[in-house]
């Protein structure tokens, strides 16, 4: 089963992000930050990353410029899931080596699918 973290601040969409993955077979560990999906990352191996951008102690952007830091990390899929739309916001996220951006709120179905299409 591959497994996918999900970061986010708000404890509400980290449970609808992980009901909707786990309908769909996936199977995910949740953090409620930058910081902790940073060290939960470094234990366990995980074939995708869903982060917000806008979270205390370490936000999106600086999480996935660490993942793509650390040697494990290099190739996982990291998808951005967050309000944020602005192409400016984008481009950061492209350049920190975030693979995609997706606006919230997010629509359940598509979601699942471009999980499907990242992870392969």
């Amino acid at each position: 089963m591959q497994s996918i973290l999900a970061v986010d601040d708000s404890a509400s969409m980290r449970q609808m992000v992980a009901f909707t993955l786990k309908a769909a077979g996936f199977n995910v560990l949740e953090a409620a930050d930058g910081q902790e999906g940073l060290e939960k990352a470094r234990g366990q191996n995980v074939n995708l990353v869903l982060t917000d951008q806008n979270m205390p102690r370490m936000d999106g952007l600086s999480l996935v410029r660490n993942l793509r830091g650390l040697a494990q990390y290099k190739h996982v899929p990291i998808l951005i899931l967050t309000t944020e739309s602005s192409d400016a916001m984008k481009a950061q996220g492209k350049a920190a080596g975030a693979t995609g951006w997706l606006v919230k709120p997010f629509d359940p179905n598509r979601l699942v699918d471009v999980v499907r299409k990242v992870i392969g």
